[in-house]
C-alpha cells in the first residue's frame, strides 16, 4: 500500500541504457500472439526500428506503412509487470504514445461474453505493477473504453463492456476469488490491463484495449476449447488495424 512514491525521483532511467528519447512513430500495436506477430512480418514490408534489451533475449520493435502512416508493433511478454514496463521502454525508443493492445482472457460469465469481444471499463488491480504508478485502490478506470466502444459500434462488431480482473497468478483463481470478482461485476479475468493502464496514465500515453474470451472459469466446468482461437485469431489484428485508422 506504500509503493506509490511521488516524493522522490527514480534512480533508474532509460537514458542510461538507450540514450536520448526517439520520435519515430505515434501508434504501436501490442501483440501477444506469436502467430499474429509472424503474420504481420510476412504480410507487410516491415523494418526494425528499435530493440528492447533483456538478458534473456531482446525484443525487436518493427514498423510498417498503413494508409500513409507508420505503425509500430512488437511481441510483448505476458503479465502486467513486463507488458507495462515494455510500453514505457518502447515509448522511449520510438516515441509511440498510442498503444493498441489486444489479447485473450478468461470469461467469468459466458452468457454475457459468448460471441463478443470484451472492452474493459475498469480493471481490478490483482497485480503489483499498478501500485507503483497509481494511488492504491481496488480498481483502475480504463479511460478510452467509451471511445473504443464507439469504434466497435461504427464497425458493427459485437462487443460487451464491463469490469475485468487483472491477476498475476492464473493458478490461484480460486472459487471464492472468482465469485468475489463476479459479485463486483467483473466479466473476465486477464493478466495485463490494470498494470498497463497505470503505466499509460502515469506517463500520459493512450491505451486502447480489447479482449477475446478463451477459457471459461466456472466451478466444476472449466472450459478450454476456445483458447487457441482467442489467442491467435487474425480477426483481432484486423480490428486493431481499423482502430489505428481512427485514433
Amino acid at each position: 500500500m506504500d509503493s506509490y512514491d511521488m516524493e522522490s525521483e527514480p534512480i533508474v532511467n532509460f537514458e542510461a541504457f538507450y540514450g536520448a528519447k526517439k520520435n519515430l512513430v505515434k501508434i504501436c500495436l501490442v501483440i501477444f500472439s506469436k502467430e499474429i506477430y509472424e503474420h504481420l512480418l510476412s504480410q507487410y514490408e516491415c523494418r526494425r526500428i528499435a530493440e528492447v534489451s533483456f538478458c534473456n533475449g531482446n525484443i525487436p520493435v518493427w514498423s510498417f506503412q498503413r494508409n500513409h502512416r507508420e505503425i509500430a508493433f512488437y511481441l510483448t511478454h505476458i503479465g502486467a509487470a513486463c507488458a507495462g514496463e515494455l510500453t514505457a521502454e518502447v515509448n522511449h525508443l520510438t516515441g509511440a504514445e498510442q498503444f493498441i493492445m489486444f489479447g485473450s482472457c478468461g470469461s467469468l460469465d459466458n452468457e454475457i461474453t459468448n460471441g463478443k469481444f470484451i472492452i474493459p471499463t475498469q480493471a481490478y488491480r490483482g497485480e503489483g505493477l499498478s501500485y507503483y504508478f497509481a494511488k492504491p485502490q481496488d480498481y483502475i478506470h480504463i479511460k478510452n473504453a467509451d471511445r473504443l466502444a464507439q469504434i466497435f459500434t461504427e464497425l458493427h462488431i459485437p462487443f460487451v463492456k464491463g469490469k475485468v480482473w487483472t491477476t498475476d497468478c492464473p493458478l490461484r483463481e480460486t472459487v471464492n476469488l472468482v465469485n468475489r470478482r463476479k459479485a463486483e461485476g467483473c466479466i473476465a479475468v486477464e493478466m495485463e490491463v490494470a498494470g498497463v493502464q497505470a503505466v499509460c496514465d502515469f506517463y500520459g500515453f493512450e491505451l486502447y484495449d480489447f479482449l477475446s474470451a478463451g477459457d471459461v472459469l466456472e466451478e466444476g466446468n472449466y472450459q478450454t476449447e476456445n483458447l487457441s482461437d482467442a489467442n491467435h485469431n487474425l480477426d483481432k489484428l484486423q480490428i486493431a488495424l481499423q482502430i489505428s485508422d481512427r485514433v
